[in-house]
């Protein structure tokens, strides 16, 4: 069974740069109708350039931890492309934390920020999803893709707040699964480890011995591809995940094959 997406309706949060980009231009390589949305609105308009004048792509700039800014993005897609088949979750943020330190609030910051939006708009777009569906028809209603982290499995006191979020997600794609089987919708995440997002290009810019401690501690010795994230969510977004709903798919390079505790998770 092929990995097709083609004539499908996806919306990729947190797709200014990075991971989210690299998603949202497989996707409508492959053939899908792709909402990129994210907060940046000069980044998106730089990034998509005049590919937002092809048929199958558009953006929309907006503070998802804001409730009406979640419904807005739902009904510009469903203005834009009638039907919504799936959602990845790919907004996300990584700042250090103190876990001892009773007056930092990172870890408010980051579930607020990591979880909520993502929580919000699958319950949103998870009714659009059953609405849409011919009840006679025994295809797939629609798949849900959470971008998480293997920092939900491993102990970084400075990620302390990110590890928190990371966790609760996965939590979150087990427990949406559960309750959206009925209707056919598959929720899945993939957790990764360290991808050259925006963020962590940015940290290893100036940081060679930083980026030799992560390689070090990745089994295969390398950092993943944008790409190489976007090729596994497809995978999931299509109908040869047919079968798998509240999964953790781990893509890390033997990351957490490994015992240090303190060896790099982002």
């Amino acid at each position: 069974m092929s990995f097709a997406i083609s004539g499908k309706t996806a919306i990729v949060t947190g797709a200014a740069n990075g991971i989210g980009l690299a998603i949202g231009r497989l996707f409508v390589e492959k053939g899908a109708n792709v909402m990129f949305a994210d907060m940046d609105e000069k980044r998106l308009k730089e990034e998509l350039g005049k590919a937002e004048d092809a048929e199958n792509v558009r953006y929309f700039a907006g503070d998802l931890r804001e409730k009406l800014t979640i419904a807005n993005l739902l009904s510009a897609t469903i203005d834009a492309f009638d039907d919504v088949d799936i959602l990845v979750n790919g907004a996300r943020q990584v700042v250090p934390s103190d876990p001892l330190d009773p007056d930092d609030d990172s870890v408010i910051a980051l579930l607020n920020q990591n979880l909520m939006p993502s929580l919000r708009l699958s319950q949103l777009v998870a009714k659009r999803m059953i609405k849409q569906k011919d009840p006679e028809s025994e295809g797939a209603a629609g798949s849900i893709i959470n971008l998480s982290s293997i920092a939900a499995r491993r102990t970084h006191p400075d990620l302390m707040a990110y590890s928190v979020a990371s966790a609760a997600l996965d939590q979150m794609t087990r427990s949406l699964a559960v309750a959206l089987a009925p209707s056919r919708i598959r929720v899945n995440a993939v957790a990764f480890g360290s991808v050259m997002s925006a963020s962590l290009m940015s940290t290893l810019k100036d940081n060679r011995e930083y980026r030799r401690d992560i390689e070090d501690h990745t089994p295969l010795s390398r950092i993943a591809a944008p790409t190489e994230l976007a090729e596994a969510v497809q995978f999931l977004a299509s109908d040869a995940a047919g079968f798998m709903t509240g999964q953790i798919l781990t893509l890390d390079g033997g990351r957490t094959l490994l015992d240090p505790v303190a060896a790099p998770a982002h």
